[in-house]
């Protein structure tokens, strides 16, 4: 069966790369960006080799929360359900690193973001449903107050900070909705891929972009992933595995969760 799957910042990286394998197996997917130019351009692609039916395009800052509600109102209008989303999109290096609203950047883009949509399109989602959150082996020490302030931390500090806060959201949301709501899974899609960030960040030019895209559609698709709501799957070491302890920690997660919820409500 074909499946609606949203995929965040996806006019490039991972989930460019994500999307096309997703197309490519028949699926709709809807396409996400900041830039207005870049899927303009993704569009223009993928019309060379897919149906227009098959894939929509939607532009919103991820920085800014009322359009990251207006997005998620959009989709609900568009969509009657949604089968996945992959909150890939995420920031490390920023020329501004406070939102309007007055948030750090990073934080806001890798954390709050995701939690924020994920809450908003909670109406399309059912126990069948995916929500896959991008996490990453660089996972460092969080206290809920850090996400309420622009940061002055070394980037990489802020970047780990800031994917260790989504992945303790994840496993907390999908203890919160049980059974009967989507799984809700944390996925580190491997070390080092060759996106614009890791060239941005580390001046290397990475591996090959499809091993992440590979375990995402994975993710998504596979009986693998059937039953791993709350899990972290590692693909540095190609299964689920242990985050940092402070993820396994209740009441560092609920208290992770309620400051985002303090936020964006």
């Amino acid at each position: 069966m074909n499946k609606t799957i949203l995929i965040t910042g996806s006019t490039d990286g991972i989930g460019l790369a994500t999307a096309n394998s997703l197309l490519k197996l028949g699926h709709r997917v809807l396409i996400h960006g900041r830039s207005e130019n870049k899927l303009t351009s993704v569009k223009q692609k993928f019309s060379e080799s897919y149906r227009a039916e098959q894939f929509f395009t939607y532009q919103a800052d991820l920085s800014n929360i009322k359009e990251v509600k207006e997005l998620a109102s959009i989709i609900k209008r568009d969509h009657k359900t949604l089968d996945a989303v992959i909150n890939n999109a995420g920031v490390f290096i920023v020329p501004e690193t406070v939102t309007s609203d007055g948030f750090d950047v990073r934080f806001m883009v890798n954390t709050i973001a995701p939690y924020l949509l994920t809450q908003e399109l909670l109406p399309l989602l059912d126990k069948q449903s995916r929500v896959i959150n991008l996490s990453s082996a660089a996972q460092a020490p969080v206290l809920p107050e850090e996400l309420t302030t622009p940061s002055t931390l070394p980037d990489s500090l802020v970047y780990a900070k800031s994917k260790l806060a989504l992945t303790m959201w994840s496993r907390q949301m999908a203890q919160r909705l049980g059974a009967n709501g989507p799984s809700i899974i944390a996925v580190n899609p491997k070390s080092f891929l060759g996106s614009k960030m890791v060239e941005q960040a580390y001046g290397v030019a990475g591996g090959n972009l499809q091993i992440g895209a590979d375990v995402l559609v994975n993710a998504v698709l596979s009986n693998e992933f059937a039953n791993a709501s709350g899990l972290y799957f590692d693909n540095d070491i190609g299964r689920f595995s242990s985050p940092h302890e402070d993820a396994m920690d209740a009441k560092k997660m609920a208290a992770i969760t309620q400051v985002i919820e303090s936020l964006i409500y």
